[in-house]
């Protein structure tokens, strides 16, 4: 393909636009190295990724650079079952109370705006938007196609357009609020608060699962393929699984890896040791950072006050039910919006966000491993309640209401 770049004309192979797309990744991560994760790296691309598209960059960059829907389906399912290694049964079940505020984070969206949101931007506009601010894509689409079946065309541009710009909401608060959480986490372990001989006492006996039938497969067998093939297994189970049991096939993917953990079928962090997964998520986040091709300033322009405003008020709400749910089953106010905001971009931008605040504040292993296991399984569970699940739900039900 062929695009101009100062009124000279330039030949985009796929290693052309590989390059690009990958300059692009590394800028937004270098800016949040240097600011110490205060810009979070997925704010900074997306940034770049818009104005690229507005001026010199083909709206068909990423599939150029070979990341296509099947790769990319492929990668997500492979990283969630990983993520699902990260944690024990044990470590799952104490989720319950991350459930709950993500559930009240959907409700304060929706009650704020179906009542201030329709006061100022009207019925259709507010129910719309609604499913998407809740969640992702899948909300987006369905929004998106009732309005153009009924006639209503930016209605249906509005619901994929808060899809695309929720995550500038997201990022920066969440980077934020994030990294409060890790100094917090960080101070308990300096001041003594904490004793990590017990706490890690205690994740061992997580990771000794009682229900392992599985022997242990020996390091030196252990090899990339091997741990890929274990992994692809349990990604195929789920997502075969997924049509019969009418579950989102990415949260079989999830249960999946916490199974194969517990089990013993596959090791904790599966794909750590291969060094595979840092290739995994490169694949995601480029194709992530495509969607924003549909964001044109035109479109932009017409939807912009309901857009914005509605994008507002929803996150309000949000912050408001999150908090008084957080507070009720005891989790810091911080950490509860963190777990609120995943419904505005989901994974894998929750994994990036909690990496780079946990980075910018520990100073060591043991205060990294710390944050680690407090704030990243909220943030999964969180994303995988709002954005996988609740969203599709809530849009179901708000398609009947156009």
């Amino acid at each position: 393909m062929d695009f101009y770049l100062g009124g000279r004309l330039l030949k985009l192979d796929v290693v052309a636009a590989f390059t690009i797309v990958m300059l692009l990744l590394a800028a937004g991560e270098f800016v949040s190295q240097k600011t110490k994760a205060f810009i979070p790296s997925v704010f900074v691309t997306a940034i770049l990724f818009l104005l690229g598209y507005w001026t010199v960059l083909p709206t068909n960059i990423v599939e150029l650079a070979s990341f296509s829907k099947p790769v990319v389906f492929l990668a997500i399912s492979l990283i969630i079952t990983h993520m699902g290694t990260l944690m024990s049964v044990t470590e799952l079940s104490r989720q319950w109370k991350t459930v709950l505020i993500s559930v009240g984070a959907i409700v304060g969206i929706m009650v704020s705006c179906m009542t201030l949101g329709v006061m100022l931007f009207g019925w259709e506009n507010a129910v719309a938007a609604t499913p998407p601010i809740t969640g992702g894509i899948v909300a987006a689409i369905l929004m998106s196609e009732a309005a153009t079946a009924k006639g209503l065309p930016l209605v249906a541009v509005l619901a994929i357009s808060t899809y695309i710009m929720q995550g500038f909401f997201g990022y920066p608060l969440t980077a934020l609020t994030l990294k409060t959480e890790a100094k917090r986490l960080v101070a308990q372990v300096r001041n003594g608060e904490v004793d990590l001989v017990k706490h890690y006492a205690a994740k061992g006996e997580d990771k000794k699962s009682k229900w392992q039938i599985f022997p242990s497969i020996p390091d030196e067998y252990e090899s990339t393929y091997v741990v890929l093939l274990q992994v692809g297994i349990l990604a195929l189970i789920a997502v075969q699984l997924g049509p019969i049991l009418q579950v989102n096939q990415f949260v079989l993917c999830l249960f999946a890896g916490v199974i194969g953990r517990a089990t013993g079928f596959v090791r904790a962090e599966a794909l750590v040791k291969p060094k595979a997964f840092g290739w995994l998520l490169t694949v995601v986040m480029a194709f992530l950072f495509g969607s924003l091709a549909q964001a044109t300033p035109d479109t932009l322009i017409q939807i912009v006050l309901p857009l914005f405003g509605l994008l507002t008020i929803g996150v309000i709400g949000m912050a408001v039910f999150s908090a008084i749910v957080g507070r009720f089953v005891g989790e810091t106010k911080e950490m509860a919006a963190s777990i609120a905001m995943t419904c505005l971009y989901g994974f894998p931008a929750d994994y990036i966000l909690t990496i780079e605040a946990i980075k910018s504040t520990a100073a060591n292993k043991e205060e990294y491993d710390y944050c680690m296991s407090h704030m990243m399984p909220k943030m999964l569970v969180g994303g995988f309640v709002t954005v996988t699940s609740a969203s599709v739900i809530v849009a179901g039900y708000f398609v009947t209401l156009l």
